[in-house]
C-alpha cells in the first residue's frame, strides 16, 4: 500500500535508484546523449530536458545529414544524423532526433519530443512519443512506448505497451491533471509529471504482450518472464515471473 505522504523532492538526489546512472551506461551513445544522461540528477528530469533541447532548434544535435527516403512523411523539425535512415512509409512528427545508425522503418510512427538513439531499429507498427530510446533498442513489431526512458540494448516485444496516464480516479482528462508517482519502499515519490510511462534500464527484454503501469522502474539486466502486466520498481538483475 502506498504511503499517505509523498516523499519530498529533496529525496530524489539521495536515492541512487532514481538516478540515470543506476539504469544506463552512456558509453558509445555520442556527445548529446552522454551529456543528457550525465547532466540530469534524476531520471524524472530526462524527458523535460530532452524536450527543451528539441524545442531549442536542434543546436548541438546534428552530426551530418542522414538518409530520408522518398515517401517518408515528415512534419515539423526532424533532425537526422549522418548514418541514420528514415524509410519510405515511415511517419515522423517533430521535433524528433534520429541518431547515427538508427533506422525508422516503413510503417513506424515517431511522434513529438522523442530521441531515437544510435543503432535503434523501429519497425512496422511501432509507435513512440515523448520518449528517449538510448541506443540499440529493438522495436521491430507493433508496440507503444510513450513518456518513457529506455536504455541500451532493450528489446520491446510485439504488442508491448507503456501506460503513462492515471485512469483509476474516474473519467480520463486530457490534458492530464493527476501527477504520476512511483512507489519505492512503500513511499510515493513524485515525478512532477502528469504523464510518465516507464524507465527501463540497459539490457532488458520485454516479452510480447507485456503492459507496464504508469511510473514503472525496471533496473538494468532484469529478466521478465512472459506475463501480461508489471509495475512498481524492479531492482537491477531481478527475475520477474
Amino acid at each position: 500500500m502506498q504511503s499517505a505522504n509523498p516523499v519530498p523532492p529533496t529525496a530524489l538526489t539521495a536515492d541512487e535508484r532514481l538516478t540515470p546512472a543506476y539504469y544506463f551506461r552512456h558509453e558509445g551513445l555520442g556527445p548529446y546523449l552522454t551529456r543528457l544522461l550525465t547532466g540530469c540528477s534524476s531520471v524524472f528530469g530526462i524527458k523535460a530536458t530532452m524536450a527543451a533541447d528539441l524545442d531549442g532548434g536542434g543546436q548541438g544535435l546534428m552530426a551530418g545529414q542522414g538518409v530520408i527516403e522518398a515517401g517518408a512523411l515528415l512534419q515539423g523539425e526532424v533532425f537526422v544524423q549522418h548514418g541514420a535512415r528514415i524509410e519510405a512509409g515511415a511517419q515522423v512528427i517533430g521535433p524528433v532526433l534520429v541518431c547515427a545508425g538508427a533506422v525508422v522503418a516503413a510503417g513506424a510512427l515517431v511522434r513529438d519530443h522523442s530521441v531515437i538513439g544510435p543503432g535503434c531499429r523501429i519497425g512496422f507498427g511501432a509507435e513512440i512519443t515523448r520518449s528517449l530510446l538510448a541506443g540499440h533498442v529493438f522495436m521491430k513489431h507493433p508496440c507503444f512506448i510513450g513518456d518513457s526512458v529506455i536504455g541500451r540494448r532493450v528489446n520491446i516485444g510485439s504488442f508491448c505497451s507503456t501506460t503513462g496516464l492515471r485512469c483509476d480516479r474516474g473519467p480520463v482528462a486530457e490534458p492530464a491533471i493527476e501527477e504520476i508517482t512511483v512507489n519505492l519502499d512503500g513511499h510515493r515519490i513524485p515525478t512532477g509529471q502528469t504523464k510518465f510511462g516507464a524507465v527501463i534500464g540497459d539490457e532488458v527484454a520485454l516479452p510480447a504482450g507485456t503492459v507496464l503501469s504508469p511510473g514503472t522502474l525496471i533496473g538494468p539486466g532484469t529478466v521478465v518472464y512472459p506475463r501480461d502486466h508489471i509495475g512498481g520498481f524492479l531492482p537491477a538483475g531481478s527475475r520477474v515471473r
